[in-house]
């Protein structure tokens, strides 16, 4: 956990200009901060010997308006930066899992907590935490620096007690890592315990355990409360440390430099001047420290983040993929129209058990069911050729596919452009009702009050099985990609739907390649070639 990760500015590109632009005002701000101690001394000593004061009172007016409106700019561009550097981030992360393999993403409940509570946590960091520390790089030395010119003796003091602020709180910053380190763990495990709870809810109220997960639910969110009250009391502990630091020292200038006031060794306008830049030298480190320890979930956001973004080698693939439709090239090179499976294996993540041992197969355009037994492995055997897994060894070549899964992904909007979802080319109303009318939903959207801008709920809420499938398979036709990948597309539907899916697949493999898996008969009756899958290799059937 670290106060500035470097890898936020190569990562993200975008957020240097404001992040620059924050460095620079927060900069300017200390300065007309020393600015205003110099202004100050001046009025007080022409008061005091009877000068000219009105012409300090306007400087040091001149100071007070400079330094409070860098002190707006600050805020608005460290609010600016933080909504944009939560923002890119987010938007990272999704685009790095939705182009990443099965194998190279989190688990649920660490991928929930890092888009959104860990995206979050990073706008109190950029907004306040970056200016602080800018300002915690750039004051003290210029507060130093202008000591060393009026007052030798005050600047060694400062010197030789202001690394102490630092240091002491790298020690309690390492005992707020912990802390907050479990914090995040509490969090992704209450994130992933609610989250399976919601997707179990109808299974555990069918079996009337669904109150028991209150008592669940209430014992992790403890976790997490006697989590976050250890965080606060370390960064309580930590400002009043610094406070006190930062005060004797100040105490421990002012005594000197009284004393030397009373001796009449030290002129009024310099002891003036002391006086008001030791606190500014201290004044930057405190605020750093205060402000780290309440963005220090933000600083440990980015650090999961960046290092989320930046996956190991081995875990990179080489299927770049657009929404719907992926495109797999293997070493051999990709084929035009069909897809090509090369001795192929594949074992799940922490699993040594292959599902897919030693498998080949060859498609052509025109129509290829495979079968075989549940737990065959012919659904992995399709994600492996979109793209979605990468397998353990093999190879596989592939033309850009379209996968239409078992539980195809319908987003959180209308009809209209779930069916546009992935589309390459412009689509118009009518095309939209002419793929709804081959997969025989045209009159039920035209039935509709608000027809293809009918909203649908969350993941397609509100529609049956059946009906989810067969809008996948609109978006289907729709598709310019010459593969299909069709996992069980007859599934959930009567026998009326079910033929008329069956004949919509068997004209969509007259100028593609279509690779279905179904325990259909029917439609094993059409295909041009006829695979059985058995987990440790495919046959072929005759025809």
């Amino acid at each position: 956990m670290r106060p500035f990760d470097p890898r936020l500015l190569r990562a993200a590109p975008e957020v240097r200009l404001p992040v620059a632009a924050l460095t620079v005002v927060a900069g300017a701000q200390g300065v007309a901060a020393i600015a205003l101690a110099f202004a100050l001394a001046r009025l007080v000593t022409d008061v005091v010997s009877g000068g000219a004061w009105q012409r300090s009172g306007l400087w040091v007016l001149g100071a007070f308006v400079v330094r409070a409106g860098l002190g707006v700019l600050v805020d608005r561009i460290g609010a600016s930066t933080s909504h944009r550097v939560s923002s890119v981030l987010r938007r990272r992360l999704l685009q790095r899992w939705l182009t990443a393999p099965v194998e190279g993403r989190p688990d649920p409940e660490r991928a929930s907590t890092l888009a959104v509570q860990g995206a979050s946590a990073v706008e109190p960091y950029a907004a306040r935490f970056l200016p602080a520390l800018v300002a915690g790089a750039v004051v003290p030395v210029l507060a130093v620096g202008a000591l060393v010119v009026v007052d030798p003796l005050s600047a060694l003091v400062v010197v030789v007690t202001l690394p102490l602020l630092p240091l002491f709180a790298a020690l309690i910053g390492r005992e707020t890592q912990d802390d907050t380190m479990s914090r995040w763990r509490a969090l992704e495990q209450l994130a992933g315990h609610f989250g399976d709870v919601m997707r179990g809810l109808p299974t555990l109220v069918s079996y009337g355990r669904a109150r028991r997960q209150v008592d669940v639910v209430r014992a992790v969110s403890q976790q997490h409360r006697a989590a976050t009250m250890r965080t606060l009391k370390v960064a309580f502990l930590s400002s009043s440390a610094l406070e006190l630091l930062a005060s004797i020292s100040v105490a421990i200038v002012a005594v000197t430099v009284g004393l030397r006031l009373t001796h009449g060794s030290m002129t009024l306008h310099a002891g003036l001047l002391a006086i008001l830049l030791a606190p500014e030298a201290y004044w930057p480190i405190r605020r750093v420290g205060t402000e780290f320890h309440a963005a220090a979930d933000g600083a440990t956001a980015i650090d999961a983040i960046l290092t989320e973004l930046t996956p190991p080698a081995s875990s990179t693939t080489d299927c770049p993929a657009g929404t719907g439709e992926r495109q797999r090239v293997g070493p051999s090179g990709a084929i035009s129209r069909g897809v090509v499976v090369e001795r192929v294996a594949y074992a799940y993540p922490r699993s040594d058990r292959l599902v897919l041992d030693d498998v080949s197969l060859v498609a052509g355009p025109g129509l290829t069911v495979v079968t075989g037994e549940s737990g065959a492995g012919k659904s992995t055997l399709l994600d492996v050729v979109a793209g979605l897994r990468v397998p353990t060894q093999g190879r596989v070549s592939t033309a850009t596919v379209h996968y239409v899964t078992q539980r195809p992904f319908l987003p959180d909007g209308s009809i209209g452009e779930a069916l546009r979802l992935g589309a390459t080319r412009e689509l118009t109303d009518a095309h939209l009702l002419s793929a709804l009318e081959q997969v025989g939903l045209a009159g039920f959207v035209s039935g509709l009050p608000d027809g293809l801008d009918t909203s649908l709920g969350d993941d397609g809420f509100g529609l049956s099985a059946g009906q989810r499938t067969r809008l996948a398979l609109a978006r289907a036709v729709l598709s310019s990609a010459p593969v299909l990948l069709l996992d069980e597309p007859t599934a959930h539907l009567d026998g009326e739907s079910a033929d008329l899916v069956r004949d919509l697949v068997r004209r969509l493999a007259d100028d593609r390649c279509v690779v279905a898996v179904t325990h259909s008969a029917d439609l094993v009756a059409v295909a041009d070639e006829h695979v059985h899958l058995t987990g440790s290799l495919v046959q072929a059937v005759p025809a």
